[in-house]
């Protein structure tokens, strides 16, 4: 059975800190790969700063093109209207059968608003959550979030604390998974206001991304 991570994002653009969070997640939790998964075109007028779908994806693309352990999925790019996390998960079991176990990585802010998600009873049936650690907010947020179940409140603490890197919930068939991973401040929104500004970017983005960006006048 292969295991596989799932990562979206507007990747707007993909930066150092998206790829690291990547590399770190497949290390610790021993996936065969991590599928970086870029979001289509809002089904409404986009927002000013928002790149098209084709240069996001291009730029994921470019991004992890020398590393055999990432991938890309154009399974949001091609779809037209709201995009729903269940319908992507649906699609990728059956891309990748009923061999593959399927890991959705998310940040800690993100996940707190879980249960306003479509189905997100469901959602837990069908593959397992990986919780990342996000600047600013504590594991302790999850304490009493609908739908998980019950999470020692000192098992948190240890998580908040570096005590743990690891916490592991199971969820009926699958898993919620608390991860702390090193601290990451790199912001996309950043990284478009210095591209904005003519302001460097060293360190912060992969160089053929910076290239494709510049090239293309994006941002």
């Amino acid at each position: 059975m292969s295991s596989v991570g799932l990562l979206g994002g507007t990747f707007n653009p993909i930066h150092n800190g998206h790829v690291a969070i990547a590399r770190q997640a497949r290390e610790v939790l021993a996936l065969d790969r991590v599928v970086l998964i870029p979001t289509g075109d809002p089904p409404h007028k986009p927002h000013e700063t928002l790149a098209t779908a084709k240069d996001r994806f291009e730029m994921v693309r470019l991004a992890i093109a020398s590393d055999p352990s990432l991938s890309i999925s154009d399974v949001e790019v091609r779809r037209s209207g709201k995009s729903y996390t269940i319908d992507t998960i649906r699609l990728l079991q059956q891309e990748y059968g009923p061999e593959a176990r399927l890991f959705f990585l998310i940040g800690l802010d993100a996940f707190l608003e879980f249960p306003t998600w479509r189905d997100p009873a469901t959602l837990l049936t069908l593959c397992s959550f990986v919780v990342l650690s996000r600047p600013g907010l504590t594991f302790q947020a999850l304490s009493g979030l609908p739908l998980i179940p019950p999470i020692p409140q000192a098992s948190l603490v240890e998580l908040d604390t570096g005590r743990s890197v690891r916490l592991n919930v199971p969820v009926g068939t699958q898993s919620l998974i608390c991860l702390r991973l090193p601290p990451n401040n790199v912001s996309a929104s950043d990284i478009r206001a210095r591209i904005a500004q003519g302001a460097p970017t060293a360190n912060l983005l992969p160089p053929v991304v910076e290239s494709y960006i510049l090239q293309h006048h994006i941002y």
